[in-house]
């Protein structure tokens, strides 16, 4: 369906460590009434771990993220960062995964990192030679592909270490999370 003058542009946010081993708890609910209360249409949350798509007039990814980090303070106590991606860029990471048949065989060990400013390709590359397990990095811009095949709770490859090579910060999801956003953000 096309999208019309009035339509409000579809996004993706992703909060950073929430409800993780009883930290930052945060209930999708009051999530979901945060944006409703910020004016954004349709806000629908993922699974517990602080994934919700909306929809509002467009906007800079970065200015929705500074007013939704400081609406998460204000109204709900958790202090965290958020990402945003709008529809076609969240459809962007999908379509652009170098790892198609690790997406298909083993989607919970791909991992998508998306970051508030974007990478190079030297940064991205330093990170995979920093690397001392079998862990694979590919991308560039505001989001990183890592397939993880001995899983992530094993891995050296951290997100301390993520964000120190590559210079700046970001949050993870799995490829089986990446999918089921698509399909909600993609959804009318």
């Amino acid at each position: 369906m096309a999208r019309t003058q009035s339509s409000p542009t579809r996004y993706v946010a992703l909060l950073r460590a929430v409800n993780l081993a009883g930290r930052n708890q945060v209930s999708m609910a009051a999530l979901r009434e945060v944006f409703a209360h910020l004016g954004m249409a349709e806000p629908q949350t993922l699974l517990q771990s602080g994934n919700i798509v909306f929809g509002c007039p467009q906007r800079d990814a970065g200015e929705l993220e500074r007013i939704l980090e400081a609406e998460v303070t204000r109204r709900l106590r958790v202090t965290t960062q958020s990402f945003v991606r709008s529809a076609d860029e969240w459809q962007q990471i999908v379509s652009g995964n170098p790892f198609p048949a690790e997406a298909e065989r083993d989607p919970g060990h791909l991992l998508v990192v998306v970051f508030k400013q974007p990478t190079t390709a030297a940064a991205v590359q330093e990170l995979q030679a920093a690397i001392t397990g079998r862990e694979v990095v590919r991308g560039i811009g505001r989001h990183v592909y890592i397939v993880y095949p001995d899983g992530v709770g094993r891995s050296r490859l951290t997100n301390a270490l993520i964000e120190k090579k590559l210079g700046t910060s970001g949050t993870g999801r799995n490829w089986n999370t990446v999918l089921k956003l698509q399909a909600i953000v993609s959804n009318r």
